[in-house]
């Protein structure tokens, strides 16, 4: 029984305390004056009562009522039941307070100046029972009484409420005589029971209903529920769900199961209470354990702060102060809004259930939204009422916990029965046995209080039950069976629903409400009202003395608790194996897991090793891995199991791969399955020394986490505790095995039944029994806690001590290697600082390992006895036990460990040598290593082939590369020979790694090196290298990959012994040349000018190995001359004797035969002959004193003299000034190259030269110098001296010239908005440069084409305004910066070669490629670059002058000579290309390729390998213009960063000049075999093999290439993904040779096998195809060679061979093609494109190849035609058969050019079926002019006529097309016409 209410309370406005208008409250009267024993009254009520702050009103507010809740200290709630009403002040009253207010504050405020004023008062139940609504009706009738003056005195009511006691859930049966008797109080109708006397005989009935009255002529009836355990929610959740939305109410209830900050806003109290209370009804059985104030008052706002998870309540008048809240989440109950901050992350329900569960609420609050769809809906389907509704959504959680808790009984374990049952959770199993442990959600709640709370109230076996624990137990099936059809499982929840309004409303029918409510003229008559009178303490008091006594004397209430045993419901097991998802052909596996373990048992190891490979895949499933436990266990006998040594070796590696799996929390029990078996396999290593499995299974991150140990005691406690209870009842102990059978019959008694009954039998014992079984179960836990410490100190106190190998923690640093890192910060913390740390003193690591091994298990221990109550003598002995415990198993281990070592050891593979080029020596031997794989599947046979990886060999570190080579550890691939190796020089990024080898049984330190030629190498260090050995090798390894100098990189040190390169013997003298040269160059900058300087090169003979020392010394010396005046000089006499022979050797420089080819100046004699020429060969900068990064001989103007330039190129960065390097041979137009301007030069550019200015500053005179350069290119151009006079602007005014823009940004919008079609054609010889992946903006361009057009950096060109009068234009781009590259190129090499396999969506190849941006870099590049040559096609120079003029520079600019100039496309262009742009223009390949240690802080950066992407990409859409093939620009790309040769070392040929390497190549070579120019290698190489040609190649004539540049259109380069196993990279020729040497030398060995098959398995990855698969002609040309060889004839070059057939082709075809002429034509014309973008691939057959050579014969003829024809067009020109058949409707229209151009007839085209409308010249046009896609339309509407349309045709024949992008005005020949394309154009809209 419970009183209905304790306390009673008047609470009023406290005049006294007002402070600056902010009232208080104050408590008037309360009763019981002295506090309840068992409920303290609560503290703070007054701030709850006015919960905003207690104010005055000028007029009187509606009496309002609502329910507080406090929670005291003992976390027990309080209702506060608040009824307030407004009661007038007098003004005496207010005079005072105004009077002391007006001391206190300058104003009163305003509201007192009204006439009356009203001040709340309020009435006060507090109570520990929620009944709200009795709570109204009482407070109410309290109100009545004192309002309408009833006869009842209020002191007889107020007593009477006090007195009220009725039964806590379904009370008791008695009939009580009235507590009040009649005859003191005659005039109450006394507070008796007035029995429902409904129907007689239904008692139960009783229970739960009481009637109440108060003495006022009321009564009312109390409804207590049947199971107090259920929540009563009333209506609340249903109003909640109608408040916020479903998934709003799903947001806060998983936000509230996870513990975050719940807030709601309302401006009504009551609604936030019942908010509250609904959010709480729907988390049971949870019980929410935090802070929990639905009403908060705005004086205590700052709770809203605390760090705690809480549910509040706010009224919205406070919403701007929870504003600034950034952790909670807010539920705005008037908006409907839950807001959730962004840094709260809500983990919400696992699916499938989350969606299940919002499908039943919908079809509980909206059932109409089933049938909305249906033809006939059926008549009415109303939601059930609001309480009904209310039911059944706490029906739909109900359903859900049990579907998330169902089977949890199966994961309690009891450890403690007596005294008290002692409960703990095993969340492991659980999660693990639902599949479940990767989940969120259930992680938190799990982990959570309030399942905490669950677990140790629901814990207990022998207890009352309710609704929610006959759920989890009985309805588990049928849950199961229904879940996936929603109507069953909605009639379950009606069921549910059902049930618990029964249990909130057992007597739905009666409502014998009679309450009074106030009269309508009491409540009116409130000028006159009184206030609420002081009652009588004495009075009130008496009623509950009176009480008291009667309820002393009253016999006991005894309230029969129906305890019972907890049903469990079905285990868990059989639920996740029906729906789980069971591995593929599992029994198969498992098959193969026991036969190979019988193998071993039956000592057939040959058998077990083969089966070995194949287990250990298996056990990488579940299922393999119990059964691997349950058959070993069968092989224990009394708990040991003696092997020999390799039986336990194979033994020990299935277990380690076992446990590899697990993770830390071990949630399928495996390690826990293992651990008795890891103490009982041993062998015997020696006279009484036994080696146990356990020291070989160490390294697992689950024996160092304290929650598996502890799960694993608690189980084990209860399997003893069990067996101590059966031994005591059945007088016997059951053994293991039956126990073990037994639970599979299900006849088993678990341990929490025999709890339970145990606990029944409790009672009945006597206390000697009961002491007894106390100390049983306390003891056997006692001992279980000692057998665990041994364990403890078993699995983690390592093999040998002195190693500290568990502690060593490899996932402190390294966040790749996590799931390798084998401790968890339980150990790791207290050990952090000895990680790093090689302390020199055995004994002191040791003993640190053995401290913390110690801290580890005391920490156990103290956990585990405090839960299950171990008693404190006992706590104490076990602590002086463990140390000696871990000291004990330390000596044990050490003379294991001695012995161990002494073991023979295994057989290891034997190691094989790898080939070495001529000249390269091993730094390091052999170091036994495994290679382990890495991201890429190929290898490692997921992907079907054999597993390649992991491998077993050894890794060698020469002087020029890093090699390994090995066999496959699986034993079926065994005979192949795994390479992999990278140069040294391209090692990128170096980390350690600890590394898990799948087949042993330790963690290894391991290396990961990555390389920029997309190779990875992983490998982990064998046992038997030492660690100081594998830190020696990564020493060598740094000093090989950043030597102190150029000199000490393989190119140079080639051929010398390699062990000098690690010591730098030569060191000291090289330093003193190199400064003494450094101080010669830097005299000779400061000098130049004013005298002679002699410069002598001194190059010692150590590097160069010259053979005369003397003459090279008179050969390199250079003398700079004074300046003289240029035009009165000769070349010859500018140049000493002494320069002379230099001098030649700069003039045989790529860059002077290739001015010379370009006709752009020769160096003769007299400099007079070539004045006519507009460009000379300046020699200005042959000492490198002008610009130390370029050439010494420049092409410039001739009218510039020498002394311009040297003060022109102050203004660009590094001085890199603007010099031609290339032109056009048909327009004439050049190509020139310079870094971008200087800040401050950029202003001084572009000033107007017309400024008057009476003495020219410098700024201006230099940028006057600027300008006379820039004018003299362009007055170099043939163009431009016919149109002499330029200067009139022909015609055009200067405004049309401001109006036009610049060029658009290449990246720019895509608008066409002013577009200008004529700037079009004349930029790309067609409309819209956008087709080719162009710039995409509008060309709006000035009138008239610029004669220069300077591509500058859009970040530089800020602030510089155009001069219309200049003939140059700027093109501002944006480029991309270094580092971009620099990023990007991380990134891709990561995308290509990653280092870890990951299932990750997010982390698949394509999704890192795009992550990288490599292709958009390249994008940009090309499209700069085919800007370039469109502009220089259509005879404008350019001038590149980009950031520093060395990177993209010169990416541009090459590809731009290689598009437009068919000699770059051949060996010697291209060699000749990069000589002269990359080489000798300075591009910093040292630097960027950081290559010494100096660069080494600028990290890799590999501008040139992006250019060879771009052509490569050209390449592809280009196959037949190119000599060369794609193999050859893969070998450049690996040789620019191997060091293997000089050419693309140090960073311009003046640093190259310095070091003696430029001209070298022209003296004699020592040793022949040492290349050391690469372009030379090639040419070696290619006289051999036609690896590097291109057999495709037919060059066009004068061909300029425009490729497709948009993203869509590049391929990711195979160069990056490719690689061949079998040998290592393939672009060191002679290693080929050499290794094909060696497999057929073993090969021509006798075989006896029999026949050998013909066929050949060519394996991914491992093969390289080129060699295994040869194409048709490389294969004829081997067998004509082998043929050859054969005859005895003398072999002949494979080139002759094949320019001989072409040749005899060519006749061929030409005979043949005589008489039809026209047909050939015809058809080469057709192909021509194709030709281009596709290419015709060459078949062996003989049709093929004559078409392609009919197209190159023919090209004579054909060239008329298709001169004019830009190479590229529309997307769909390849289809060129196929256009005619998809023209819709076709015609002549004329279309509006842009400003002042004229209309012009233009042939129409509609294309339904590309879906455009396209146009061309004429009818008979096969090129495209123009596209506009009708996706991009968006109207089509009559137009008016314009300005300039043609004459004499009707307004009605105009029309206009709307784009996305622009207008398009249109006029058709007649009205008519105009309305047929319309209609068309309509059409075809409508149509899409």
């Amino acid at each position: 029984m419970a009183r209905l209410a304790d306390y009673f309370l008047v609470v009023s406005y406290d005049l006294d305390k007002r402070v600056e208008g902010e009232g208080q409250g104050r408590i008037l009267q309360r009763f019981p004056e002295k506090d309840w024993e068992d409920s303290p009254f609560p503290q703070g009520i007054e701030l709850f009562c006015q919960p905003s702050g207690w104010q005055l009103v000028p007029e009187r507010q509606p009496a309002s009522f609502f329910v507080a809740v406090l929670t005291d200290i003992n976390s027990e709630r309080h209702y506060c039941a608040c009824f307030t009403f407004w009661e007038g002040l007098d003004r005496s009253q207010l005079q005072k307070a105004e009077a002391s207010e007006a001391d206190e504050a300058d104003e009163a405020p305003a509201v007192v100046q009204s006439a009356q004023v009203f001040s709340p008062k309020s009435l006060v139940l507090v109570s520990r029972l929620d009944y709200t609504e009795v709570f109204r009706n009482c407070l109410g009738l309290i109100y009545t009484v004192h309002v309408d003056g009833l006869s009842a005195p209020l002191e007889t009511v107020i007593g009477n409420l006090l007195t009220c006691v009725i039964p806590i859930a379904g009370g008791s049966q008695i009939n009580e005589s009235p507590v009040c008797s009649l005859e003191k109080v005659p005039q109450v109708l006394a507070c008796d029971w007035l029995l429902a006397c409904l129907q007689p005989g239904q008692e139960e009935r009783e229970e739960s209903l009481r009637t109440i009255t108060l003495g006022a002529g009321d009564r009312q009836v109390i409804q207590t529920p049947i199971d107090d355990s259920l929540p009563v929610s009333g209506s609340s959740v249903a109003q909640l769900f109608r408040q916020l939305g479903i998934v709003n109410v799903l947001y806060l209830f998983c936000a509230a199961l996870t513990e975050h900050k719940i807030l709601f806003l309302s401006s009504s109290y009551q609604r936030l209470t019942d908010a509250c209370r609904g959010l709480l009804a729907i988390m049971f059985p949870l019980k929410y354990s935090f802070t929990y104030i639905p009403i908060l008052p705005g004086k205590l706002l700052e709770v809203l702060s605390t760090p705690t998870p809480f549910i509040i309540g706010v009224n919205s008048f406070f919403r701007s102060e929870t504003q600034e809240l950034l952790d909670v989440i807010i539920a705005d109950l008037d908006g409907g809004t839950v807001t959730i901050p962004e840094c709260v992350h809500i983990s919400l329900l696992p699916e499938p259930l989350l969606q299940q569960t919002q499908t039943v609420l919908s079809m509980v609050l909206d059932p109409e939204l089933e049938v909305a769809d249906h033809a006939f809906p059926p008549p009415s389907t109303q939601p059930s009422a609001l309480k009904i509704q209310d039911k059944e959504i706490r029906g739909v959680f109900l359903w859900l916990f049990a579907r998330l808790f169902q089977g949890y009984r199966w994961c309690l374990h009891i450890i403690r029965i007596h005294p008290e049952p002692v409960i703990r959770f095993h969340k492991a199993a659980f999660l693990g046995q639902r599949a479940l442990s990767e989940d969120d959600f259930l992680m938190k709640v799990l982990d959570g209080m309030a399942f905490a709370a669950f677990v140790s109230e629901r814990g207990p076996p022998y207890r009352a039950t309710d609704l929610f624990d006959d759920l989890v137990a009985n309805q588990v099936e049928r849950i199961r069976q229904e879940e996936a059809c929603p109507h069953k499982v909605m009639n379950h929840i009606k069921e549910l629903a059902e049930q618990l309004f029964k249990n909130e409303n057992p007597y739905p029918a009666v409502a014998m409400h009679k309450v009074q409510r106030p009269s309508e003229n009491g409540q009116t008559s409130a000028q006159k009202q009184s206030q609420f009178p002081m009652l009588d303490d004495v009075a009130v008091q008496l009623f509950i003395d009176h009480a008291a006594a009667k309820l002393k004397t009253a016999p006991p209430v005894v309230k029969a608790e129906l305890k019972a045993m907890v049903p469990s419901g079905p285990p868990l097991g059989d639920i996740v194996d029906r729906n789980g998802s069971v591995m593929a052909n599992s029994a198969r596996r498992l098959e193969v897991v026991r036969n190979c373990i019988t193998y071993i048992f039956e000592n057939k190891m040959l058998e077990a090793k083969k089966l070995m490979p194949a287990v250990l895949r298996a056990l990488k499933g579940r299922a393999a891995r119990i059964c691997l436990t349950q058959e070993l266990n069968q092989h224990v006998l009394q708990n040991r199991a003696v092997l020999d040594d390799q039986q336990f070796d194979y033994i020990v590696r299935m277990m380690n791969c076992t446990l590899q799996d697990c993770s830390h929390m071990d949630e399928h029990g495996i390690a826990a399955a293992l651990l008795p078996l890891v103490t009982a396999f041993c062998r015997k290593l020696g006279a009484g020394i036994t080696q146990f499995a356990y020291s070989c299974v160490q390294e697992h991150m689950v024996w160092t986490t304290m929650q598996f140990w502890e799960s694993m005691f608690y189980s084990d406690v209860q399997n003893h505790i069990r067996a101590l209870y059966l031994e005591t009842e059945d007088g016997e102990p059951q053994t293991n095995s039956e126990q073990q059978d037994g639970s599979a019959t299900g006849r088993e008694i678990s341990a929490l039944e025999l709890a339970s009954e145990q606990n029944r039998l409790w009672p009945t014992l006597s206390k000697e029994m009961q002491a007894e079984r106390v100390q049983k179960e306390e003891s056997t836990v006692f001992s279980q806690a000692i057998h665990y410490a041994n364990r403890m100190s078993y699995l983690l106190l390592p093999l040998d001590t002195s190693k500290n190998r568990l502690l060593r923690s490899s996932g402190l640093g390294d966040v790749e290697s996590v799931s390798n890192s084998y401790v968890t910060n339980s150990i790791a913390g207290s050990m952090a600082e000895s990680y790093d740390t090689e302390s020199g003193f055995e004994d002191a690591e040791s003993s640190d390992v053995a401290n913390s091994v110690v801290r580890f298990i005391n920490r156990f221990v103290d956990k585990v006895c405090n839960e299950s109550g171990v008693t404190n003598e006992h706590l104490k002995a076990l602590h002086t036990m463990i140390p000696d415990i871990v000291q004990m198993h330390i000596e044990t281990l050490d003379a294991v460990h001695r012995e161990s070592k002494r073991l023979p050891p295994i057989q290891k593979p034997k190691l094989l040598r790898p080939t070495l080029l001529p000249g390269e020596e091993l730094v390091m031997d052999a170091m036994r290593v495994h290679l382990i794989p890495d991201g890429r599947e190929e290898a490692t046979g997921l992907m079907g082939g054999p597993p390649l990886l992991p491998a077993e060999g050894a890794i060698f570190l020469t002087t020029y590369r890093l090699i390994f080579r090995g066999t496959p550890t699986d034993p079926l691939v065994g005979e192949q020979v795994v390479t992999r190796s990278f140069p040294i020089a391209s090692l990128t990024k170096e980390k350690r790694i600890s590394v898990t080898i799948p087949m042993d049984q330790f963690v290894q330190e391991g290396l990961q090196l990555r390389s920029c030629t997309f190779q990875l190498i992983k490998i982990a260090f064998d046992e038997e290298v030492a660690s100081d050995l594998a830190e020696v090798f990564r020493k060598h390894m740094h000093k090989l990959r950043y030597p102190q100098h150029v000199h000490g990189t393989f190119a140079f040190t080639v051929g010398q012994s390699g062990k000098l390169v690690v010591e730098h013997k030569t060191k000291d003298k090289n330093q003193s040349l190199k400064t003494l040269s450094k101080n010669l160059v830097k005299t000779a900058k400061r000098t130049i000018g004013r005298q002679y300087v002699t410069r002598k090169k001194y190059s010692p003979p150590t590097w160069e190995n010259r053979s005369s020392f003397q003459s090279e010394l008179d050969e390199d010396e250079i003398s700079v001359s004074e300046e003289v005046d240029q035009s009165s000089l000769t070349l010859s006499s500018t140049i000493r004797s002494s320069d002379r022979q230099t001098m030649s050797n700069v003039v045989e420089r790529a860059c002077c035969r290739d001015y010379q080819r370009l006709g752009l100046g020769t160096l003769s004699n007299s400099l007079t002959r070539s004045k006519n020429e507009p460009f000379r060969i300046s020699t200005v900068n042959r000492m490198y004193t002008v610009c130390r990064s370029y050439p010494g001989l420049l092409i410039v103007p001739q009218s510039i003299p020498d002394t311009t330039i040297q003060r022109i190129c102050r203004c660009y960065r590094q001085n890199r000034f603007p010099v031609v390097c290339w032109r056009n041979s048909r327009t004439k137009a050049v190509l020139l190259r310079s870094a971008g301007l200087h800040a401050k030069g950029v202003v001084g550019f572009f000033k107007s030269p017309n400024a008057p200015s009476a003495v020219p500053s410098q700024a201006d005179s230099t940028s006057l110098e600027q300008e006379k350069y820039l004018q003299a290119i362009i007055s170099s151009m043939p163009s431009y001296s016919e149109s002499s006079g330029r200067n009139t602007l022909s015609g055009f005014t200067s405004t049309h010239m401001s109006t036009s823009g610049k060029w658009g940004s290449i990246r720019g919008s895509g608008r066409l908005s002013a577009y200008n079609p004529d700037v079009g054609t004349r930029l790309a010889g067609k409309e819209s440069p956008q087709l080719n992946g162009g710039p995409s903006e509008a060309l709006f361009l000035r009138q008239q084409k610029a004669y220069l057009y300077i591509i500058g950096d859009k970040a530089q060109l800020k602030g510089g305004k155009q001069d219309s009068f200049q003939q140059w234009e700027v093109v501002p781009i944006e480029v991309c910066d270094v580092r971009q590259v620099k990023n990007s190129f991380k990134k891709l090499m990561k995308a290509c070669v990653p280092s870890s396999g990951t299932s990750d969506p997010n982390m698949s190849f394509l999704r890192c490629l795009e992550d990288s941006e490599w292709m958009a870099l390249l994008h940009r590049v090309l499209q700069v670059s085919v800007l370039v040559v469109e502009l220089l096609d259509t005879g404008s120079s350019v001038m590149v002058s980009l950031e520093d003029g060395w990177d993209v520079t010169t990416q541009v600019v090459s590809l731009v000579q290689l598009l437009s100039d068919p000699y770059y496309r051949t060996f010697d262009g291209f060699r000749l290309l990069v000589e002269k742009e990359w080489l000798s223009f300075g591009h910093r390949f040292s630097h960027r390729g950081a290559q010494t240690l100096g660069s080494q802080s600028s990290g890799f950066t590999p501008v040139f390998l992006q250019f060879l992407d771009c052509v490569h990409q050209i390449h592809l859409q280009f196959p037949m213009e190119f000599e060369f093939s794609q193999y050859y620009l893969k070998f450049l790309a690996y040789h620019y960063v191997s060091n293997r040769f000089r050419t693309f070392l140090l960073d311009s040929d003046y640093e190259r000049i310095e070091l003696g390497v430029l001209y070298e190549e022209k003296g004699e070579r020592k040793s022949p075999q040492v290349c050391k120019s690469v372009w030379d290698y090639i040419d070696r190489l290619n006289k051999k093999t036609p690896i590097f040609y291109n057999y495709m190649f037919a060059p066009e004539d004068e061909e300029v290439l425009r490729p497709y540049t948009f993203i869509s259109n590049l391929k990711v380069w195979d160069f990056y993904t490719e690689e061949t196993l079998s040998e290592g990279p393939s672009y060191d020729w002679e290693l080929r040779g050499r290794q094909e040497r060696v497999a057929e030398e073993t090969a021509e060995k006798p075989d006896s096998s029999g026949p050998k098959s013909q066929r050949h398995v060519v394996w991914p990855c491992y093969d390289s195809l080129s060699k295994v698969v040869p194409d048709a002609i490389t294969k004829l040309l081997q067998d004509l060679q082998s043929l050859e060889a054969e005859l005895g004839q003398t072999s002949e070059k494979w080139k002759d061979t094949w320019d001989k057939i072409k040749t005899t082709q060519r006749t061929e075809t030409k005979l043949e093609s005589k008489p039809s002429f026209s047909s050939s034509l015809l058809m080469s014309s057709n192909l021509s494109h194709q030709r281009r973008s596709q290419g015709v691939y060459l078949q062996e057959s003989s049709v093929g190849s004559s078409i392609n050579l009919a197209l190159e014969c023919e090209a004579s003829a054909t060239s008329t035609p298709v001169a004019g024809r830009p190479s590229t067009s529309t997307l769909y020109s390849q289809f060129q058969s196929t256009e005619s058949e998809n023209r819709s409707f076709e015609g002549i229209l004329f279309k509006k050019g842009a400003l002042l151009k004229p209309w012009k007839p233009r042939w129409f085209v509609l294309d339904k079926t590309k879906h455009q409308l396209r146009y061309y010249e004429t009818r008979q046009d096969k090129e495209c002019k123009g596209v506009i896609e009708l996706a991009d339309v968006e109207s089509v509407i009559p137009g008016t006529p314009a300005m300039g349309a043609p004459k004499n045709i009707e307004d009605k024949a105009f029309f206009d097309l709307k784009t996305t992008k622009r207008v398009y005005n249109f006029c058709a020949q007649d009205s008519l016409n105009a309305q047929l394309w319309m209609d068309s154009v309509q059409s075809c809209l409508s149509d899409a």
